[in-house]
């Protein structure tokens, strides 16, 4: 009796291990870095005193040696040619799922301190939300106690040719936007480019992604992107001024095969 009922809990947990879904690992992570081998152009300058706000966008730390003038660095390099602020994505998936996620919330949200745009690069979802928000006041001046004024300035850019996205004002530190983007050029390639009207000085550039599977490189260079479904790939690296196509020849482009469970290297040198 008792080998009959050793035999049927046997059976039955046999039965239950075929019954259970097997648990696989959810695709594999593609890691590597940028560097940039080629002359690190000087950073822009801009004279504050040409500016609204001259004393308080002097508190942010991008400016000369005597204080006078803000200088937009562009392209960082690290001592190991570590490109920082390179978008690193995945370009062959299209996740509608994902994208529309982002029709009530913004795949990608800005913020203006000290009179400065951040984060520098990033991406942007085509019909999907972008938010924009002021946290800039000005204690010591009577006018700007209360925010100091910046105008964003979006514009989808493809080449030479660009169109205005969205125009608003924030006036007050706490005050935001948020829009949908309808990116009409990304699928030749298009990017979207941010200004402040009141300061040329305040940029910032984002890279029309379908999918969730994209990186910013660090101060190093070095990425790392998660959960990519395993396979063959395309995968981009993009920078606004060292590496500015985002499809095309020019693109700066490499196929990885990526493995489930698995580390696939993968490392750009932009020139």
């Amino acid at each position: 009796m008792r080998n009959r009922q050793s035999l049927t809990v046997c059976l039955l947990a046999g039965a239950a291990l075929l019954a259970a879904p097997m648990i696989a690992q959810a695709g594999g992570t593609i890691k590597g870095k940028v560097t940039f081998s080629g002359k690190v152009p000087a950073p822009k300058e801009f004279a504050f005193s040409k500016f609204p706000n001259t004393e308080f966008c002097k508190k942010n730390t991008s400016k000369s040696e005597d204080g006078n003038t803000r200088l937009l660095k562009e392209v960082q390099v690290d001592g190991s040619k570590g490109l920082k602020d390179a978008v690193v994505a995945v370009r062959d998936i299209k996740d509608k799922a994902w994208m529309g996620k982002f029709k009530k919330e913004p795949a990608e949200e800005v913020t203006a301190e000290l009179c400065e745009f951040l984060p520098f690069t990033g991406i942007a979802v085509s019909k999907g939300q972008f938010k924009v928000v002021n946290n800039d006041a000005d204690p010591d001046d009577p006018k700007s106690k209360e925010g100091v004024l910046h105008n964003p300035h979006s514009f989808d850019v493809l080449g030479a040719k660009s169109a205005t996205l969205f125009n608003i004002g924030l006036a007050k530190k706490g005050d935001s936007l948020q829009k949908t983007l309808k990116l009409r050029m990304a699928r030749k390639g298009g990017v979207v480019r941010l200004q402040c009207d009141q300061h040329e000085f305040m940029q910032s550039w984002f890279l029309p992604v379908t999918n969730p599977f994209y990186a910013t490189s660090g101060a190093d260079g070095t990425f790392e992107i998660k959960d990519v479904p395993a396979g063959k790939h395309k995968l981009l690296v993009w920078h606004p001024a060292v590496a500015k196509n985002a499809m095309g020849k020019k693109a700066v482009e490499i196929e990885v095969d990526v493995k489930d469970g698995a580390t696939v290297e993968a490392n750009f040198d932009v020139k």
